[in-house]
């Protein structure tokens, strides 16, 4: 107990110790309870650092290996399978394409020539690389056969001669039909004309359908419309999609402007309330336009209404210069339906663009004009065939008898 002794001595010796002893103790005792506090703070803090660090090493971890997952998915024969699947599907649908237009383009040749072998030999190779999957070479044939294509009816009609027996004459007839020579403002043409006189002659438009048609679509040859109406001159009506084209698919023989038969029925009207596609009328001795679709009633006091691309004329004045469509751009047989003054007109331009028509027609002193379908679809009957006669149609214009 010396310890104690010594204390006790020391405490009677400096009295004043008995006084600051308390608060050194306590000072000791609060520095010890705070080492305690910042040691087990440290130790905390440093137990969670190492946790967290632990949790980004073990996330890394997985998307290393989810990473390596996805290699070694993407190295399966399913996935270079569903790949391989994925291009040979897109080169369907590629050269599918090609070979659809080269097609159609090969169509219309054959109504402009007969000689036609070699582009068909050229097309049956085509196939036979696209049989064997050869992609690459069916592609490379049919981007040869379309431009082939389009040389050869450039040839044709560069070659196009207006027979020495067509005379020439600016003016329209005033009834009947004539083939003539016209002198237009930017090139001479070969018309063949039909022009009937409105107040005693109606015009109509004559459907091989009761009413509206989508697919698989009644059709009738130009004579056969003439015949079953007594008509006297017809010629084709407004575009439509031909059974003989791949692309028609579905909608084989329909068409989807607008339209008023003989019998006062109105076709593709929910279609067209809203279209710009222009139309041309008939009521009683007079004619007229619209150059949208969407101006024009469902009025059936006309004698007529059809509406297509493009309008040539209107008020005596051009309205279609052209409108980036190749199919109108390109020369080719061409239709009309106009009017001049209370004398209706139908009839065919030769290897002639949609612009050119109405040029040729503005010449003939027409007012108004629109243009028909073209191609193999053109037909036109005065007394018999004057040009087609075509394939069979949906619809067809036609003079009749008041």
């Amino acid at each position: 107990m010396p310890s104690i002794v010594n204390l006790k001595k020391l405490l009677a010796k400096y009295p004043q110790l008995l006084v600051i002893f308390p608060v050194i103790l306590a000072l000791a005792i609060i520095m010890t309870i705070l080492s305690i506090f910042y040691y087990t703070k440290n130790q905390t803090v440093e137990t969670k650092l190492s946790a967290l660090t632990t949790l980004e090493a073990k996330e890394k971890k997985k998307l290393e290996m989810i990473e390596e997952e996805l290699k070694e998915l993407k190295a399966e024969d399913q996935y270079i399978v569903n790949q391989e699947l994925k291009e040979n599907i897109r080169n369907v649908e590629t050269t599918y394409k090609k070979a659809v237009t080269a097609y159609e383009k090969l169509l219309d040749l054959k109504t402009q020539t007969k000689n036609t072998t070699k582009f068909d030999d050229l097309f049956a190779e085509s196939l036979t690389y696209l049989s064997q999957r050869n992609y690459a070479s069916g592609s490379s044939t049919l981007n040869n056969l379309t431009k082939l294509i389009d040389d050869e009816k450039a040839k044709i009609a560069a070659t196009f001669v207006i027979p020495e027996t067509v005379k020439a004459n600016n003016a329209p007839p005033n009834s009947g039909y004539s083939r003539q020579s016209v002198n237009s403002d930017i090139g001479t043409y070969l018309v063949d004309i039909v022009a009937a006189d409105l107040n005693s002659t109606k015009v109509i438009v004559d459907t091989a359908s009761d009413s509206d048609c989508s697919n698989n679509c009644p059709v009738l040859s130009l004579g056969d419309y003439v015949n079953r109406n007594g008509a006297f001159a017809g010629v084709n009506g407004a575009y439509f999609c031909p059974a003989e084209y791949p692309s028609c698919t579905g909608k084989t023989n329909s068409f989807d402007t607008l339209l008023m038969n003989k019998n006062k029925t109105y076709f593709n009207s929910e279609n067209n309330k809203y279209s710009s596609v222009p139309l041309i009328y008939f009521s009683g001795n007079s004619a007229g336009v619209r150059g949208q679709s969407l101006d024009w009633g469902r009025d059936t006091g006309s004698d007529m209404v059809l509406a297509n691309q493009g309008l040539l004329l209107s008020g005596g004045n051009i309205a279609f210069g052209g409108d980036g469509d190749p199919k109108k751009g390109s020369k080719g047989t061409r239709s009309f339906v106009g009017n001049k003054g209370n004398t209706a007109y139908i009839g065919v331009v030769h290897s002639v663009t949609v612009a050119e028509v109405a040029h040729v027609l503005k010449t003939l002193g027409l007012e108004n004009a629109l243009n028909l379908d073209s191609g193999g679809s053109v037909a036109l009957w005065s007394g018999g065939y004057k040009a087609g006669p075509g394939r069979n149609l949906p619809n067809a214009i036609l003079f009749v008898r008041k």
